[in-house]
């Protein structure tokens, strides 16, 4: 049977007009659902973006920048804790309201990525001692560069790095802190500014401590104000208690430590008061095994144990500002679960203490990270 022809114009009046806006509706509707379910996979598996909010990483990374970070340079981790808000941190508002529900944690999986960590990456993880004991995919992100990896053992002598007894060569730009010695007539702000020299603290009229750059280093030691620029180093065996493992049997601080050896899956290491002040945050925290003492003897999940063996990778993380960075120096390991990926690109740069049209830093805008 043929059916009669309509026009074009007499379909579209048939059509009543509540339906045509549901329709539109419907179709805005599906449109929304779509952008995020993609984001929301293009951000937790490829790629996320995220911005710099201190200086641990100068002169390599400045405050303001913002990154690209490839998940799948290392293998995206799948969510632990799959019931969140998506684009929004772990606590938000002064109450720090919970944006996730941690009532189903998943285990730890990481999808294959391009290859594994490598030491002198500039990685993003998660902050593993979270004082606000978020599960582990919601605690606060880090930035650092990986100085030793799974299995490596980390020496510092005199602030210079040394991993399996092999001097570690430095970021081009990696900096310290100095004692600047002045005739004491002053600072110029300015100069200061151009050289990106922070004034840590001053100690009296004449005398500073400041962190400087490597490139400005020369240039500011030939000023004419300047009397002595010695670099502050902590001497060996003075003993910091905020230094990791925070236990006086090993007198360590931020520029003479260890060493240490960086546990490794696999790894079977023998239990005795040295090794649980240095390996026991990783086996009770970070493996989730319940550790008690009694006398001499060590008990895991209530069970006497002479010895124990990792059941992941871990990791030494240190920040490019060397003396003015909290690292694994101050909190020790970070495990292969708190990883997030490996910081690639800086696809914006602004200062937030310049004026326009200055607060973009147009020369740093898709500048890869070295």
């Amino acid at each position: 049977m043929k059916l009669p022809f309509r026009s074009q114009k007499e379909t579209e009046e048939t059509v009543p007009f509540e339906k045509q806006l549901k329709s539109k509706a419907r179709e805005w509707l599906d449109a929304i659902i779509f952008a995020v379910i993609a984001a929301t996979i293009i951000r937790g598996l490829l790629f996320s973006a995220y911005a710099i909010p201190s200086g641990s990483m100068e002169g390599t990374l400045l405050t303001g920048d913002y990154l690209f970070v490839s998940k799948f340079a290392y293998g995206p981790r799948m969510p632990i804790t799959p019931v969140s808000i998506p684009f929004l941190e772990a606590r938000i508002g002064k109450d720090k309201f919970k944006t996730y529900w941690d009532g189903i944690q998943l285990p730890y999986f990481r999808l294959p990525g391009l290859g594994e960590v490598k030491r002198g990456d500039v990685v993003v993880f998660n902050y593993a001692p979270d004082a606000g004991n978020n599960p582990v995919d919601m605690r606060v992100h880090y930035i650092k560069r990986c100085l030793g990896i799974a299995g490596d053992t980390v020496s510092i002598v005199d602030s210079k790095v040394y991993i399996n007894d092999k001097l570690f060569k430095n970021a081009p730009q990696t900096q310290t802190s100095y004692l600047v010695k002045t005739d004491g007539n002053g600072m110029n702000p300015e100069l200061l500014k151009d050289l990106k020299i922070e004034v840590y603290h001053q100690l009296s009229l004449n005398d500073y401590i400041m962190i400087i750059p490597p490139d400005s280093y020369d240039d500011f030691k030939g000023r004419q104000n300047i009397r002595s620029l010695t670099e502050i180093i902590s001497p060996k065996g003075l003993y910091d208690e905020s230094i990791f493992p925070h236990n006086p049997a090993f007198r360590w601080n931020q520029d003479n430590f260890g060493p240490l050896k960086i546990p490794a899956k696999g790894w079977t290491v023998k239990l005795n008061d040295s090794t649980m002040a240095l390996y026991g945050q990783a086996i009770e925290k970070y493996e989730n095994n319940k550790i008690s003492r009694s006398g001499n003897d060590v008990f895991i999940n209530g069970k006497k144990a002479d010895t124990y063996t990792f059941k992941m990778d871990y990791y030494w993380m240190m920040g490019d500002n060397r003396h003015n960075s909290e690292d694994s120096r101050f909190w020790g390991f970070v495990p292969e679960d708190h990883i997030v990926g490996e910081a690639l690109i800086i696809w914006m740069s602004k200062d937030s203490s310049a004026l326009l049209p200055d607060k973009i830093r147009w020369n740093r805008i898709l500048r890869t990270i070295k």
